[in-house]
């Protein structure tokens, strides 16, 4: 098992940024060649697993959220002004993500834990049914990438964790590296059949993101020997700009 599971998140991370670059430029350069696009498909249900993964491991909550959604909000005022576009980004999808992640945490830590009351079991399920309207509200009024589907995808990695949760074994004997990936899995075949259109190109594709189901299977749980998670924050709007940069010089100066 050990010699299946050989990737770490890094790898996995890396992976996917490689996948993501072309998809950029296969959207950019190269609009009527899929391939690129399919490609492409691999890299947002690794980026959504690792976000969850992420949820799991953090050691201040607010941090994490803060520093992704911080950045989100960074990239939506570039675009804005440089563009004029009010679509959000991948980085506003994960920041909802995380809203529902951590309140079905404090939804399960309530529920399994002896001394809660029912008054603070049931607001916490309030909580948890409250995150996941804002999510569909957010969704009704913005443009959201990936849409529902996409923010509530790191949920399903999350429904079996049971870290630092007072459950009971027989329970918490179900928080394996791979009962997670397949409840993902889960998620990720919902979205691909959710969101197939066969008259859109992109969402014609959508079902390839299953691709990346065998490179998850052989995530060996651990995060690997560099610290990287700050290099994939600017990694994302970076290779953007880079892109948008050589798609203006290539198409307004050289030509």
């Amino acid at each position: 098992m050990s010699r299946i599971r050989c990737l770490n998140g890094n790898v996995l991370k890396i992976i996917a940024a490689i996948c993501m670059v072309c998809d950029h430029v296969g959207l950019m350069f190269f609009p009527h060649n899929m391939l690129f696009r399919i490609i492409g498909r691999i890299a947002f249900p690794i980026f959504a697993f690792m976000i969850s993964e992420g949820a799991r491991y953090t050691r201040s909550r607010l941090k994490y959220f803060a520093s992704l959604f911080t950045l989100a909000v960074i990239c939506q005022t570039v675009y804005y002004f440089f563009g004029g576009s009010l679509y959000m980004c991948v980085l506003v999808t994960f920041s909802l993500s995380l809203l529902v992640i951590f309140a079905l945490d404090e939804f399960k830590k309530n529920l399994f834990c002896e001394n809660k009351s029912t008054v603070m079991r049931l607001l916490s399920f309030f909580c948890l049914i409250l995150s996941v309207v804002l999510v569909l509200v957010a969704n009704h009024y913005l443009d959201i990438d990936y849409g529902v589907y996409g923010c509530l995808l790191p949920v399903f990695a999350s429904l079996l964790n049971f870290r630092n949760i007072n459950a009971p074994n027989y329970i918490k004997g179900l928080d394996m590296l791979l009962t997670r990936v397949l409840t993902f899995a889960v998620g990720m075949l919902i979205m691909a059949i959710g969101t197939f259109d066969k008259s859109n190109a992109i969402y014609s594709i959508q079902p390839f993101m299953l691709m990346a189901i065998p490179l998850l299977l052989a995530y060996s749980g651990a995060r690997g020997k560099l610290k990287m998670k700050y290099f994939f924050y600017i990694f994302y709007p970076l290779h953007l700009a880079v892109i948008e940069g050589i798609y203006i010089l290539v198409h307004y100066i050289l030509l």
